[in-house]
């Protein structure tokens, strides 16, 4: 089967050249005259050193337009996120308008296969997510999308990364909690790498540090980015201002907040360590305005999100981008449409790194497992549609065409057989059976056909990635790490 990463988006385009123009300048002015409040002191005096007005009493850091097109200037415009697949075939390279698309965090529950309930998470899903990642071919990275209620805060990190490191060879990302969490799961890295030299030439490993909408870098939050920063590790520096609440009820009044919040991280990170791997990052949604809470599966979501696709594009900065789910609390008809439109709209506008576009239910709150199975259906014809239309002179088959002359057939042809496999996407879930045969094998539906996979996947003998003799160090000399999760 062909799979399809890392291809070209951008048809889509909600704004226009002058509405980018726009929130430019509006975000330029939010930085020169509203400013951001730096809650904590260390980050003060960089940006004060930088150039930067800083009021301390206030703690506002307030910056020329020069001086924020200065410092984000200096992140990278492509990230590589790796794999450790061979000659680079689980790679994502996160810039441009290349599309990728894989899972979210960080889920307080899961949903078990066959069940329309959930239960509080554990690290042993970790684990399984992390199996069914690796054996569905269209999610493109693993972003650990379940948190282990099951450990004490000082322990999630390096248990996280770790039962992940273990089960995948595709590129893990991570919500990170304790700088002695970040040091220990670098650390673990450079063993898994070979050197630590080895894991900065080839990072597999990258973490998420969140900033607070509007306008504000939290203390916690800020000095695990720059933790990361300082260690030269990928990092992603996301906000989520969301309409109605933290951000104005206007789109366009979103995505002014969205910008500012997420430059502000880029911002540090460059001030840290000028060339960090940093994405700029949009989780913007909406509010349900009758009671206030968080809405994933909503179509603005989509809208905002295909736009800073395109904003990230204007300030030549990778983009880390939210698409795929739903506020369904089951996989029904609501989970499909929800994550297909939402999905679609930020992969054909060019979304780099595509988050939470696998497993999500209930606005978050819980990941299943079934809709893995059915997001990877659902992201491979997303990607055929953005492979588009490839019109040459082969494609266009004028000669077979002539062959076969008025009233002919292709079927025979020895152009359908070369093309047959790599032309259309061929489902793996998907009945596309007559009503007799699909009714004779069991009359199915989606969530049994998933429910199935989703079994014949997890019922396997679980396959460490890691060679024994890695895994005997991890264990000897990571502190805190489960030793179970490399067996």
């Amino acid at each position: 089967m062909k799979i399809r990463k890392g291809l070209s988006g951008g048809q889509y385009k909600p704004l226009t050249e002058e509405d980018i123009a726009k929130i430019h300048a509006t975000s330029m002015n939010v930085f020169s005259e509203i400013g951001v409040q730096v809650n904590f002191a260390e980050a003060r005096e960089l940006f004060h050193k930088a150039g930067a007005e800083v009021d301390e009493s206030s703690r506002i850091v307030r910056a020329a337009p020069d001086l924020v097109q200065e410092l984000i200037a200096k992140a990278p415009s492509v990230v590589t996120l790796c794999g450790r697949g061979e000659n680079g075939e689980l790679d994502c390279e996160i810039g441009g308008d290349k599309v990728y698309m894989g899972t979210g965090g960080t889920a307080l529950n899961v949903q078990e296969p066959g069940s329309r309930d959930a239960r509080r998470s554990q690290l042993k899903d970790v684990m399984n997510m992390a199996r069914l990642v690796e054996a569905l071919d269209n999610i493109h990275f693993y972003m650990l999308n379940v948190y282990p209620n099951d450990l004490p805060d000082e322990d999630i990190d390096v248990n996280r990364f770790g039962a992940a490191l273990n089960r995948t060879r595709k590129h893990v990302m991570g919500g990170v909690y304790t700088v002695e969490g970040i040091r220990n799961v670098i650390k673990m890295s450079e063993i898994i790498a070979g050197s630590p030299e080895a894991l900065r030439q080839r990072p597999f490993i990258s973490m998420v540090a969140c900033n607070i909408s509007p306008f504000k870098l939290d203390k916690s939050y800020g000095e695990l980015a720059m933790e990361v920063a300082r260690n030269r590790i990928p990092v992603v520096v996301p906000a989520e201002p969301l309409c109605g609440a933290t951000a104005p009820i206007t789109l366009a009044g979103n995505l002014v907040v969205q910008t500012v919040d997420t430059l502000a991280g880029v911002m540090l990170t460059q001030l840290v360590n000028p060339g960090t791997p940093v994405l700029f990052g949009c989780i913007s949604s909406i509010t349900d305005l009758r009671d206030m809470k968080y809405l994933s599966g909503a179509v603005e979501m989509g809208l905002m999100n295909a736009a800073a696709a395109q904003m990230a594009r204007f300030y030549n900065l990778p983009l880390y981008s939210t698409a795929g789910m739903s506020d369904s609390k089951v996989n029904d008809g609501q989970s499909a449409y929800e994550s297909a439109i939402t999905g679609l709209m930020v992969a054909l506008a060019g979304g780099n790194c595509i988050h939470d576009a696998a497993g999500f239910l209930e606005f978050c709150m819980t990941a299943s497992f079934d809709k893995l199975v059915i997001d990877n259906e659902i992201i491979g014809m997303i990607m055929r549609a953005v492979e588009g239309i490839k019109v040459d002179d082969t494609s266009l088959a004028f000669d077979v065409l002539k062959k076969a002359g008025p009233g002919g057939h292709f079927v025979s042809s020895r152009h359908t057989r070369r093309y047959m496999r790599t032309e259309q996407f061929h489902p793996k879930l998907s009945d596309r059976d007559n009503r007799e045969r699909w009714e004779n094998n069991g009359a199915h539906d989606t969530n049994a056909r998933a429910t199935k996979k989703v079994r014949e996947i997890l019922d396997g003998t679980p396959q460490s990635v890691l060679p024994p003799e890695i895994r005997e160090r991890l264990k000897s000399e990571i502190p805190r790490l489960r030793s179970f999760i490399m067996e």
